[in-house]
């Protein structure tokens, strides 16, 4: 029985995302909100976000981007921007596992400020405080170059599954192709 995708995610909730294909997910999240969007790193870290790249899914001028020295202060910054309310959708991406009193307090200051926490986690590094956690990778296929695999590893409201997608140009949004094999 098939199950229906959870995206756009719940609002007011901290999400987490593993795996190669992590960045597309949040900026799939961002792409659905009509608010601006905040995306958090760490200044030593290689892979940047280049704003014009994203053009195709949103608009740049939506997406605020901050570098901080260390996850200390990105969690800080990602806590207090939840908190506000100013920003549709939060992106920290994370060097370090997150303790389940920092992931505790990141939910409870999304739901404070009605905003939705999307943590880039390296591999096993996730917070049980998390209302999902998801494994995404690019799909490889000799069809389409496009296709993403997204698996829900943890989801505190159903059931785990996985599903091949793509972005929708047209609709600006995630169009399940189908749903993985088991």
């Amino acid at each position: 029985m098939p199950h229906a995708l959870p995206f756009p995610l719940t609002p007011a909730r901290a999400h987490e995302a593993q795996g190669p294909g992590a960045p597309f997910f949040a900026i799939a999240a961002c792409a659905v909100q009509p608010k601006p969007c905040l995306w958090i790193a760490e200044r030593w870290q290689a892979e940047g976000l280049n704003p014009y790249g994203v053009a195709a899914f949103m608009d740049p001028a939506h997406l605020l981007l901050a570098h901080t020295p260390n996850q200390l202060e990105s969690l800080a910054s990602a806590e207090e921007a939840l908190r506000s309310g100013a920003f549709g959708v939060v992106v920290a991406r994370l060097s370090e596992p997150l303790t389940l009193f920092t992931g505790r307090r990141l939910l409870l200051a999304a739901q404070a400020g009605e905003s939705l926490g999307v943590f880039l986690i390296p591999e096993g590094a996730g917070s049980p405080a998390a209302e999902t956690r998801w494994h995404c990778a690019p799909h490889f296929s000799a069809k389409d170059s496009t296709l993403h695999r997204w698996r829900l590893i943890k989801n505190k409201s159903g059931t785990l599954t996985e599903w091949v997608i793509r972005w929708d140009e047209q609709a600006r949004g995630i169009s399940v192709v189908s749903e993985a094999p088991e």
